[in-house]
């Protein structure tokens, strides 16, 4: 019965949004408590006896509805729906709605503060409006009743904007849906629809959209791992779903290493990686994703390891393995200014230098990353290979890809596997890195068939030094 009272008002023809319909009087009753210092007592036994409204989003405690009263701070606890024991009803009768629709009987907690003169019952008029209801509470109550399997709500945040990928049958709906996706979360000035998929007509994963409410303003700024990143995101790439992902493999990068960022985007990997002092070479080809990447090194503080480039994948590969042999470049690692005495030069802790040979690549483009591979090939030619450390070894390289999904993932990894083995000409297991397999973890799900992975291995000497002509 509560449940059905708290219910939004319906209106299933609505097609602008009209806050003012979303009104509504509910009558109840309340405890009135004389003395403002048992409201204390009052609302914690009613609590505990379930007399007490428990209704989300609202709380149990209100002015008294008498206005006189009010002002002098008299105060109620809200009932839940019910009603008190007849007296001349058998004590013995089941509180479940008697006469099958009256509704529940109080308990006799109610009766005990009545019968010590702490409180009264009086009627309660209990006033809703828009602002109480939920986005998913007004949807539900505007869309017909035989589109409500799945409402749509799911949708990523970058900043300020909401980003939807409405389903066709919730198309002629979506600007109710903007205009009260952003009224029920503070955070959103401005909601978008997808209208093609990352990367379809675009090689720099951008892509089509649509503004369904608010500002036509896409310039961004977010918190991730610490870092600090601001962008248009309609023009370059940014996924807010990633973020574990991120977090996972630059967990697995060490202080001092070198990374080969390939396709950094705006350096969701490179930024963070930076600021564990990781040297970074983070390359991207969208001119837009160069620019924020650069905003970001300088936002971040993290110039001394981070390396931005503009450059095609493909060649960025070789060229920044054999350009990292002759590179020179060391970062002193400083002790914290001193509380005690501001003005003290801080002093060098140690020095890490930056490697000759990346310890990682990373390839994060899943529409595509298996084709670059090829470009691994020779990466090491002769005129290189004497320039190696004696103790030298070759890259992990994590490329991200797509694939179908399973229970066990067993056949995708075999799949992504012998894909990896075509583009690089040598036969490549699923196993440990250490033991020269593949580690295919599963990052997370982009369609009902579909899923991200992340194939991470150790570039086999026989690919690096092999003569790409040959």
């Amino acid at each position: 019965m509560a449940d059905e009272m708290f219910r939004a008002p319906v209106n299933r023809s609505m097609r602008t949004l009209d806050r003012n319909f979303f009104r509504k009087i509910l009558p109840l009753q309340a405890a009135r408590v004389f003395e403002n210092k048992n409201i204390s007592k009052v609302r914690s036994e009613l609590e505990r006896s379930k007399d007490a409204l428990h209704q989300d989003r609202l709380g149990s405690v209100f002015p008294d509805p008498d206005a006189e009263r009010a002002k002098s701070g008299t105060k109620c606890v809200l009932l839940r729906p019910g009603r008190r024991r007849d007296a001349a009803e058998p004590n013995n009768k089941s509180d479940a709605n008697i006469e099958g629709h009256s509704p529940p009987l109080y308990s006799p907690v109610l009766d005990t503060l009545l019968e010590q003169k702490i409180i009264d019952i009086v009627p309660y008029s209990l006033h809703l409006d828009y602002t109480y209801w939920t986005y998913h509470d007004i949807i539900s109550a505007i869309l017909p009743e035989d589109e409500l399997g799945e409402v749509p709500s799911g949708f990523s945040q970058v900043g300020h904007v909401a980003h939807l990928n409405l389903r066709d049958e919730y198309l002629k709906y979506k600007h109710l849906v903007g205009e009260v996706l952003i009224d029920k979360n503070p955070g959103v000035r401005t909601v978008i629809n997808k209208i093609d998929d990352v990367g379809e007509e675009n090689a720099f994963r951008t892509f089509r959209y649509e503004v369904l409410a608010g500002p036509d303003d896409l310039n961004v700024e977010i918190s991730e791992e610490g870092c600090m990143f601001k962008f248009d995101y309609s023009k370059v790439y940014w996924n807010s779903r990633l973020n574990t992902e991120h977090r996972r493999l630059v967990s697995t990068f060490k202080e001092g290493e070198a990374v080969c960022d390939v396709m950094a985007g705006i350096g969701p990997f490179a930024i963070p990686a930076g600021k564990k002092s990781i040297f970074v070479w983070a390359n991207d080809l969208n001119p837009d994703s160069y620019t924020s990447l650069q905003d970001a090194i300088k936002r971040n503080k993290v110039a001394s390891y981070v390396r931005p480039f503009n450059e095609d994948g493909r060649a960025f590969i070789g060229d920044s393995a054999a350009n990292l042999l002759i590179a020179s470049h060391k970062v002193d690692i400083l002790s914290k200014p001193s509380r005690k005495d501001p003005k003290a030069h801080p002093t060098i802790l140690r020095t890490l230098t930056q490697p000759q040979i990346f310890s990682h690549y990373v390839m994060n483009l899943p529409a595509s990353a298996l084709k670059f591979l090829p470009s691994f090939i020779g990466l090491y030619p002769p005129s290189l290979r004497a320039q190696l450390p004696v103790d030298a070894k070759m890259p992990i390289i994590h490329v991200y890809c797509f694939s179908t999904k399973s229970d066990d993932n067993v056949e995708e990894g075999r799949k992504i596997c012998a894909e990896i083995s075509d583009h690089l000409g040598f036969d490549i297991k699923p196993g440990k890195i250490d033991g020269g397999g593949v580690e295919v973890f599963d990052v997370r799900d982009v369609a009902p068939k579909k899923r991200m992975f992340c194939a991470s291995f150790r570039l086999p000497e026989e690919v690096a030094f092999r003569d790409p002509t040959g």
